[in-house]
């Protein structure tokens, strides 16, 4: 991995708590220690509690998985986070995101012939993080598919990801070497 503002944190070169958050990352992270990471390895009290709090949202919230990842990609468009969008692309892919709306969002355009509940994301993340409020109609909508639990639980999940967003876009964080960014320069 390439190296940002911060140089790129080494499991043997770290000690007490940083080791011990280093160590949990690196059992589930398909990048590593970089990405966040490296940036939450310098406050390794906040970065073990920011971690478990991403652990509950990607394996034990209420959502399906398939539309935390989507979440998660929908924030990582909003943010052109390159190291967001390739650590969660083939998880979304996997838990049954259609290629076809990865791909439209990806480009930068509301994705078509979504089922209702991918539609509900979409518009409840989409709206929340770019106008800082829901509409009562998107509301409604998500509130007919979703339970309260999943509804906040989804909130968080976009919250905590435009937090991750801005770890990674702070230190200026690198795409891992060898892997392709997937927003070019010049897009939208």
């Amino acid at each position: 991995m390439s190296e940002g503002r911060f140089a790129q944190a080494r499991l043997e070169e770290l000690e007490g708590e940083a080791r011990a958050l280093a160590g949990k990352i690196v059992k589930v992270s398909s990048i590593g220690l970089g990405g966040p990471y490296n940036a939450m390895l310098r406050s390794p009290v906040l970065g073990d509690r920011l971690f478990e709090l991403l652990r509950y949202l990607r394996w034990e919230s209420s959502l399906p998985l398939r539309l935390s990842e989507f979440a998660i990609l929908i924030v990582g468009r909003l943010w052109r986070s390159q190291v967001e969008w390739l650590a969660h692309e083939p998880i979304a892919l996997r838990e049954g995101l259609s290629p076809a709306i990865v791909a439209e969002l990806k480009a930068n355009r509301r994705p078509m012939d979504m089922p209702p509940e991918e539609a509900a994301v979409y518009d409840f993340v989409t709206e929340l993080a770019t106008r800082h409020k829901i509409s009562d109609e998107t509301f409604t909508r998500a509130r007919a598919l979703f339970t309260e639990q999943q509804l906040v639980d989804l909130t968080a999940v976009a919250g905590t990801y435009i937090t991750v967003a801005m770890l990674i876009a702070m230190p200026e964080a690198l795409i891992p070497a060898g892997r392709q960014a997937p927003f070019k320069p010049g897009e939208p």
